[in-house]
């Protein structure tokens, strides 16, 4: 059953229209090609000044702290999910 935006439930294209994720592909390739990757590498730059003036070091401190523990969480469900023997 199609979603009234042009895809179905998978987000394929439906009824020949693109898919929002083909759109978005599409619009991204198009920028790329307008503004070359030196545009992209300015304005991360920028982002990340701008972030880093507004939050204090303790910020990256602990949103670094939180990262690394749900890593860690994911690694040890992951070998509680990994079979004692390999498949043959």
């Amino acid at each position: 059953m199609a979603d009234g935006r042009g895809t179905d439930q998978n987000g394929t294209a439906d009824e020949g229209n693109m898919s929002v994720r083909e759109a978005g592909r599409k619009g991204g390739k198009t920028t790329r090609a307008r503004y070359g990757a030196e545009f992209f590498q300015e304005i991360g730059s920028k982002g990340g000044k701008a972030v880093s003036e507004r939050y204090s070091n303790e910020h990256f401190r602990e949103i670094g702290r939180k990262g690394g523990r749900r890593v860690a969480e994911l690694i040890a469900r992951a070998k509680k999910m990994e079979p004692d023997q390999p498949p043959e």
